[in-house]
């Protein structure tokens, strides 16, 4: 079968104080590591952050290979003013969810930039450059953007892995699979190292969509009996003890 096969990677538990990772976050990247060097990849990009290249650096290392250092890959950087905190700016996909959740204009694909927020921000601006970056890469690897499908023009095998971030991974999977990244951002969570794979499907020649057969998959850490991270998700249950409340 061919088909493009699409691996969407978090970095490993960051430490943010020094763009890296814990002492888990390292023990993360070697599982991952491990998984990944059973079937390596046609090619490897990455964010040019640390905790990003960190975290490849196991796996890159095992293979013998290196990985394109891509600026869109970064953490999303789209910055808004929030609804409760106005006077200070803060990351687009971090909105409390009784103030996101009451405008259904987030809920669409076609009109999530337009409440003041978005629009006032520098979330458009951001947003396009990071899928039109990732469109450019997916032609070079043979599939062109048109419209809410992509045109095969070089079908082929290749499997193409993304060392990035969460915030960002949300971009990447809104425009692939064309929803609001706000459903994302806050309906969803890749633990760290966690692993989302996309394949084309060309179920007309030359006409493709993709699709998301796993998401945030972290097997490789139950086989160490390693748990997950907490890193970037709040409270289960308000006032559990070291879970992030804001």
């Amino acid at each position: 079968m061919i088909a493009l096969k699409l691996l969407i990677v978090r970095h490993g538990d960051p430490d943010y104080s020094i763009d890296s990772l814990t002492e888990k976050g390292w023990r993360e990247a070697e599982f991952l590591a491990e998984r990944l060097a059973k079937a390596p990849a046609s090619a490897y990009y990455c964010s040019p952050l640390g905790r990003a290249k960190d975290t490849a650096k196991a796996t890159l290392e095992r293979l013998g290979r290196t990985a394109q250092e891509c600026p869109w890959l970064r953490e999303f950087q789209g910055l808004i003013h929030r609804p409760d905190a106005p006077l200070k700016e803060k990351i687009c996909w971090d909105w409390l969810p009784q103030d996101w959740t009451g405008e259904e204009r987030f809920f669409s694909r076609e009109l999530w930039l337009e409440p003041e927020p978005m629009a006032s921000g520098t979330v458009q601006e951001q947003y396009q450059w990071v899928i039109s970056q990732l469109d450019s890469l997916l032609e070079n690897h043979g599939y062109c953007r048109e419209g809410s499908l992509y045109r095969a023009v070089g079908a082929n095998n290749d499997t193409i892995v993304f060392f990035c971030h969460f915030g960002v991974e949300c971009v990447l999977l809104s425009h692939l699979l064309n929803i609001s990244p706000m459903l994302l951002w806050h309906g969803t969570m890749a633990a760290p190292t966690s692993v989302t794979t996309l394949a084309t499907e060309e179920r007309r020649e030359g006409l493709v969509y993709f699709r998301m057969s796993s998401f945030g998959d972290i097997s490789h850490l139950y086989a160490h009996d390693e748990p997950p991270a907490f890193a970037g998700r709040f409270c289960e249950r308000f006032g559990n003890p070291g879970e992030r409340v804001d």
